[in-house]
């Protein structure tokens, strides 16, 4: 028995070796930050690796063989969701089990929340306005450093953030709208803890509402039920539990406080999206080609569709009609060196082409892999687009032609090639880094249809559903999902042509656009 522990023990702390060989300075930077509320300051300064911490952690019983949960939080909450699995969890699994076991608390979120947004100039502008309190001597800081030094000069609370909202509402008015959100909710919830969630035993049965959260935007709503003035027991009851009627009667009483914690719980898991200006957005539109390949009848009418719902979303769209191969090139390298990006919330990128497995057509007949096309807007070859997302819709088939009706037509080449080339998944094409989406009109070794007079089926679905949902403050992939269902259940005047389409995604938050002011275009 004590060798089977001892065994445990080793293997446990070969995991914690791996997890600390795995992060870099920043993340230590993170985790210290994550656990300033857990652990004694003393302590934390002295901390120089990851190791370091979960030894801490382990000495304050927080952290064992048996019980590895706030780690995996403090990973998750850090973004480093690939060692997850090191510690037996997945994104998902810890998304389940935050609102019962989390325990860094929503004020220490909203601060590192904050130290993701704040760029390096607006770091010494903040610094700036600040050197009053700030020590003498010359250090640099880091936007968690600085933090930690308004908390330990008593300058920054949980209950008191006057001055930080203070060199925000000067240096950027999005960064204080975050702060204001988090200041909305605490006022709205004078019961809060300071840990989410709230423990059974910390809640007063007086009547009214909770909200509790989780980072992926899930919303669980609990009654703290009177039992002198309710037909239900006094304990924590879910809202799907509850009948319809009593949930809108409390809606109503308690609306305004649900609007307030959604909206901050929406800044903390979203892409900044409230920029001066919301990005560009390239469509090219090859319909004409100069050899075998037929002309892409209806794809003028996707083209238009395209430019006029993503102006309506606020982007800058710029149109390509019939580009060789080389020249989609050129466009990419163009568009990568583009200063712009930098004031810019994002980039989506339309391509409308015939295809094959991975790749699509120039006008010259000549394959551009999408994986390069893709590659020209990574963190190292287009800084100004770090951190931001974007997003890619191919409009094309990805594999062999099948046989189809007069009136409705294949993305493909007519001489089948495709079946001697290699398969490609959108999951290969997309860049092995975060904060890329690519979607694609089917599955890998299949051909998308395009009506020659209505368009394209995925295209003219999307347009439909972003229209749709956008105004309802859906996420993108929530979006994609319903085209998905739209797309699958259509078929050709015979019933018998079927398409699926398929996103592939690194995306690290929801991608939320913000409601136009203007009706959508149709």
């Amino acid at each position: 028995s004590s060798n089977m522990e001892d065994d445990v023990s080793l293997k446990f702390r070969q995991q914690l070796l791996l997890i600390d060989e795995n992060l870099v300075a920043e993340d230590v930077a993170a985790l210290k930050f994550l656990c300033t509320d857990l652990l004694p300051f003393k302590k934390l300064e002295r901390v120089k690796s990851a190791l370091d911490i979960f030894q801490l952690l382990m000495a304050e019983e927080y952290l064992n063989e048996e019980d590895t949960f706030l780690l995996a939080e403090l990973l998750y909450r850090i973004k480093c969701h690939s060692l997850l699995k090191k510690l037996g969890y997945t994104k998902e699994k810890v998304q389940e089990c935050l609102h019962e076991k989390g325990r860094v608390s929503l004020y220490r979120q909203m601060l590192y929340e904050l130290s993701e947004n704040i760029t390096n100039e607006m770091l010494k502008d903040i610094i700036f306005l600040l050197q009053n309190w700030l020590p003498k001597r010359r250090i640099t800081l880091s936007a968690l450093e600085l933090l930690i030094l308004l908390e330990r000069q008593g300058l920054l609370t949980e209950n008191n953030v006057q001055m930080l909202e203070g060199v925000c509402m000067r240096v950027s008015p999005d960064l204080l709208e975050t702060i204001n959100c988090y200041k909305r909710a605490k006022v709205s919830l004078p019961q809060q803890e300071n840990t989410l969630p709230v423990k059974e035993s910390s809640l007063s049965h007086t009547g009214g509402i909770r909200v509790f959260t989780s980072p992926q935007c899930i919303i669980d709503i609990v009654l703290i039920l009177n039992p002198k003035h309710s037909p239900l027991p006094a304990t924590n009851t879910k809202i799907n539990s509850i009948p319809a009627e009593t949930r809108t009667v409390r809606f109503a009483v308690s609306g305004e406080v649900f609007s307030f914690f959604l909206s901050f719980l929406q800044k903390l898991t979203s892409y900044k999206m409230d920029g001066p200006h919301r990005g560009f957005c390239l469509v090219i539109n090859n319909v004409n080609f100069n050899g075998s390949l037929q002309e892409r009848k209806g794809s003028c009418k996707d083209a238009g569709e395209l430019e006029r719902v993503f102006t309506w979303l606020g982007l800058d769209v710029r149109t390509y009609e019939n580009l060789t191969s080389c020249q989609i090139k050129n466009v990419m390298e163009t568009w990568q060196r583009l200063e712009d990006h930098k004031d810019r919330d994002c980039f989506i990128c339309c391509i409308l082409s015939h295809g094959e497995s991975g790749a699509i057509y120039g006008k010259d007949e000549e394959l551009v892999s999408i994986r390069m096309i893709m590659s020209h807007f990574t963190a190292k070859q287009c800084p100004q687009l770090a951190e931001k997302p974007k997003l890619f819709f191919i409009q094309a088939c990805q594999g062999k032609e099948i046989q189809r009706p007069v009136y409705v037509e294949a993305d493909a080449r007519i001489p089948d090639l495709s079946s001697m080339q290699q398969s490609v998944s959108p999951s290969e094409s997309i860049p092995e880094e975060a904060d890329f989406l690519l979607g694609m009109a089917t599955i890998d070794g299949y051909v998308s249809f395009r009506h020659i007079e209505q368009g394209a089926w995925y295209i003219q679905a999307l347009c439909s559903k972003l229209q749709l949902l956008v105004p309802r403050g859906e996420d993108i992939l929530s979006i994609l999902t319903e085209v998905n269902e739209d797309v699958g259940r259509r078929v050709d005047r015979w019933g018998t042509k079927k398409q699926m389409p398929q996103p592939a995604y690194t995306l690290r938050r929801k991608f939320i656009f913000p409601i136009p002011k203007d009706p959508p275009p149709s």
